[in-house]
């Protein structure tokens, strides 16, 4: 069955870095969208940013210029890496892929503190 870990999350001040990862297992990773998303108390969850099996990458006007997703086919691995975090950038963050489903990681909490 279709598996995502995510890893990587934690407390950081404003300002600071952060670099999410998600472990892919059950599909044929390389052909397949991945995508981040996230998710705050009370809203809904929306896109943080995706990168394509051709490595065509998508942002949220939120986070461009300061967050990068990446892949490694090799690995079965997506990553996040976050820079100049800001206070609202404090959410749980997942991990997400389409094959024939929707399927989802667990979230891991990014919490940035003033």
């Amino acid at each position: 069955q279709v598996q995502l870990v995510e890893s990587g999350g934690g407390l950081v001040q404003a300002g600071g870095s952060l670099r999410l990862s998600c472990a892919a297992s059950g599909i044929i990773f390389r052909f397949n969208t991945m995508g981040w998303y996230r998710q705050s108390p009370g809203k809904q969850r929306d896109l943080v940013a995706a990168i394509s099996s051709a490595g065509t990458t998508n942002y949220a006007d939120s986070v461009k210029g300061r967050f990068t997703i990446s892949r490694d086919n090799a690995k079965n691995l997506v990553y996040l890496q976050m820079n100049s975090l800001k206070l609202e950038d404090t959410a749980v963050y997942y991990c997400h892929v389409f094959s024939r489903s929707d399927y989802w990681g667990q979230g891991t909490q990014v919490t940035v503190s003033s």
